[in-house]
């Protein structure tokens, strides 16, 4: 009789997958998390890395990179970290940058792809509210408060786990690329007066910092943090970054002034016949004066004569300062896109900057 067994069947099915269903979230309920260590570092420099080979078939990172990160005075372990562990196994790591005047966080997440259906991405992004909303207090009473988080555009599991969580894409970045080898060298053109030299890394550190803080005014999303913390970040960055060379920090000069800066670094993790444009700004007193544009060149020269085979940066491809039409204009072009979210836990006044000063 037909009917009977598959109703049997049915209910045997049913209970049976149920019986699964529970014993799985029990061994979800007994994953282990607790923030980061720097004993950890392997196992998230291996699991960051296994998440971008799978998105772009690359290295992301090495782990002298993830340390100096991590052991950055704008970056407490025993806070702004967060690791789930299945036995031995990492599993998930999550990290936010939430400083002085404590309006945007800056998160973000990895996990390990064998475990997504174990809803260790919304643990995560869970995590990262609780973080990021314990600073809301010491905002400005009026501003507005909110968590960013970027992802390579074409991970659209991650971007709907995100706008399942409340964030809303607001911005996208381009990695822009040039080939060397497709590059013709090019003199280095500047105004009457003006100079393009390394920086004097005795002396000159302060300068520098003041010129990138004015450059990156009219940047979307610019918010000024006190000048002797981020002084202290640089100062940190440059002791542990093993692609630190000072020869590479250029700085264009205006008598005892600085105009512009371009602080490039040997080459990225990815790939190490890229060179890499970290910081490239013109003050505003000197804009419109083909200064960006000599920086590169002088670079793009620079990185040639070392048998570097290309030069990359990062550039928002709505630029306040029309940024990606100049990189367009020296040969580079876009190879990569990421996409940042925002999620509002406060409404209120946007201090950040959201148009250019004319």
């Amino acid at each position: 009789m037909p009917l009977p067994r598959i109703g049997l069947f049915a209910d045997t099915a049913l209970s049976t997958q149920k019986y699964h269903l529970e014993e799985h979230m029990q061994a979800v309920a007994q994953y282990l998390k607790r923030p980061a260590t720097l004993d950890d570092i392997p196992a998230a420099t291996a699991l960051i890395n296994r998440c971008s080979m799978e998105e772009a078939n690359v290295i992301e990172l090495d782990e002298a990179e993830l340390g100096v990160e991590w052991q950055s005075s704008n970056f407490n372990l025993a806070t702004d970290s967060l690791t789930i562990w299945d036995g031995e196994t990492l599993i998930g790591v999550a990290g936010v940058f939430s400083e002085e005047p404590y309006v945007h966080g800056y998160g973000w997440t990895r996990i390990h792809s064998d475990y997504a259906a174990d809803n260790i991405q919304q643990q995560l992004l869970d995590w990262l509210d609780q973080r990021v909303s314990q600073d809301i207090a010491k905002a400005p009473s009026d501003a507005a408060v909110s968590l960013y988080h970027g992802v390579l555009s074409t991970n659209h599991e991650v971007a709907k786990s995100l706008t399942n969580h409340g964030y809303s894409l607001v911005r996208h970045f381009w990695r822009m690329v040039i080939e060397l080898a497709d590059y013709t060298p090019q003199p280095v053109q500047l105004p009457e007066g003006l100079i393009i030299r390394p920086y004097d890394p005795a002396t000159e550190l302060p300068a520098v910092i003041h010129a990138v803080r004015d450059s990156f005014r009219d940047h979307w999303g610019y918010v000024e943090s006190p000048f002797e913390q981020e002084l202290k970040q640089w100062q940190e960055m440059i002791a542990r970054e093993p692609n630190y060379d000072p020869a590479l920090f250029y700085v264009i000069c205006d008598g005892d002034q600085i105009a512009a800066i371009a602080l490039c670094w040997k080459h990225i993790t990815e790939d190490p016949k890229m060179g890499w444009v970290g910081t490239l700004g013109v003050c505003r007193p000197w804009r419109r004066k083909g200064l960006a544009k000599a920086l590169l060149y002088h670079a793009f020269n620079e990185f040639s004569s070392r048998g570097q085979e290309r030069v990359g940066l990062g550039v928002d491809t709505s630029s306040l300062t029309g940024a990606t039409k100049v990189y367009a204009d020296v040969g580079m072009k876009p190879v990569r896109q990421f996409d940042r979210y925002q999620k509002v836990l406060r409404p209120g006044i946007e201090i950040g900057t959201e148009t250019a000063e004319a």
